[in-house]
């Protein structure tokens, strides 16, 4: 049986309210009177200039750069190096049936200067378990600079969708244009957008939609360390028909890789898993400043691994024990989702800048809040504060996307909280600002 106390989310511009799970007040009493306002939320002119810096930014900055030989194409007419390389480049060894070689790095990085037709220090090596290995398959068949386009538009259209669907008005197809973070994950040719429209929907459909939501999570095995707290979440609530959905499609789509792809391609990833962990957060391989995690944080601060380790698995083990008590308590579900995925960007220690596409959707459920029942000041700031420090990771190139995903996180608690009346707001706190 599923936990009734995980309402389902109900578009705002619907016409109905959000609908309360059994048990659970959509605000208290005492807060209702104090958050909501009887007059239209408007959104403040400065928000929407930012807004649209971002979006001339994700949408006019990058065809500039193209056309000057800094995106995609060099001015030379090669193919630039970026991340996007590793995954056209893979796409091509498994067309040739050298799917085992993706996950060799000095075969692999042959394969990337075939590419680019350029040589570079280091290694951008293919972390990815098979069942991704369809994926770039299909990249691979089509031209790299198509497909580099076709990469970033396909899985933009999921993301913006999940992205509206969890503000539930018209704005959230803005928000999903303007989030900082779209910029870098579509610089390089990430898969940020992908990794935020699957946890978003599991987030989306796991209310009414149990089936729907697992296949989601099961998907998201793809990049498992962003899936570590859900199953905290889902067992300690109840929610079994999700966990049996995503358990089925993880094994599926394994299955499929093996068939497709053989055992030595299952064997190849996992040789060469602890090699990743070890040259990336243990050997410093990747400059920790483009890493956005609390261990990351500590290294660039100058701390030691083990220190880092401390602080990062006390945090990451914080974040579990509160997730499950937010989520078997009677707060309303947007506050439990938005907190699960906040928490499972905080829980990994392996995050760049461009998975912080992921923080739309914690961003995308306090912007609904909002304009039900109105902005207190630090949230208005808050968001903010989150929005210029993702951006200011292109000066700064620090863990700034962590401090970004902490602020989110506290405006998150700040939430939960006055629902289960822990705190009050005052006075100058308690209205619409939005």
């Amino acid at each position: 049986m599923s936990d009734s106390r995980s309402g389902p989310l109900v578009p705002a511009d619907s016409g109905e309210a959000i609908a309360s799970p059994e048990g659970t007040q959509s605000l208290p009493k005492a807060l209702d009177s104090r958050f909501r306002a009887n007059e239209r939320i408007e959104i403040p002119r400065l928000v929407i200039l930012l807004a649209a810096l971002f979006i001339a930014l994700n949408t006019i900055y990058l065809p500039v750069l193209y056309s000057v030989g800094e995106w995609i194409v060099s001015s030379d007419g090669g193919n630039r190096i970026a991340d996007f390389v590793t995954l056209w480049s893979a796409g091509e060894l498994v067309r040739n049936g050298h799917a085992a070689a993706v996950y060799d790095w000095e075969i692999a990085k042959q394969a990337q200067i075939a590419v680019t037709g350029k040589d570079y220090v280091g290694h951008f090596g293919f972390h990815y378990p098979p069942p991704f290995l369809f994926v770039v398959a299909g990249l691979a068949e089509i031209p790299y600079v198509a497909a580099f386009i076709g990469w970033l538009l396909a899985s933009f259209v999921p993301y913006a969708a999940v992205v509206r669907a969890l503000v539930g008005r018209p704005v959230g197809w803005w928000l999903a244009i303007a989030f900082p973070a779209l910029f870098y994950n579509s610089l390089i040719g990430q898969n940020g957008c992908l990794t935020a429209a699957l946890i978003g929907g599991t987030l989306s459909c796991l209310p009414t939609r149990p089936l729907l939501a697992g296949l989601c999570l099961g998907l998201l095995t793809y990049k498992p360390q962003y899936g570590v707290l859900f199953p905290f979440v889902l067992v300690a609530t109840g929610q079994w028909r999700v966990i049996a959905s995503a358990a089925a499609t993880a094994i599926t789509i394994g299955l499929a890789s093996w068939i497709a792809f053989g055992s030595d391609a299952w064997l190849a990833f996992l040789h060469q898993a602890p090699m990743t962990s070890q040259a990336f957060l243990s050997d410093g391989q990747v400059y920790y400043g483009k890493m956005q995690s609390l261990f990351a944080f500590v290294r660039f601060a100058g701390g030691g691994e083990t220190l880092a380790w401390i602080a990062h698995w006390s945090m990451a083990a914080g974040v579990a024990v509160a997730l499950i008590y937010l989520w078997r308590s009677t707060v309303r579900y947007e506050i439990k989702a938005a907190a699960l995925a906040v928490g499972a960007v905080l829980a990994t220690p392996y995050v760049f800048m461009y998975d912080l596409v992921v923080l739309a959707v914690p961003a995308a459920l306090l912007i609904r809040l909002g304009l039900e029942t109105g902005f207190r000041r630090r949230e208005a700031q808050g968001l903010l504060m989150a929005a210029m420090l993702l951006i200011g990771f292109y000066a700064f190139i620090a863990p700034v996307g962590f401090i970004a995903a902490l602020v989110l996180a506290g405006l998150i608690a700040d939430r939960a909280m006055a629902e289960l009346g822990w705190s009050q707001p005052r006075g100058a706190e308690r209205r619409a600002l939005l």
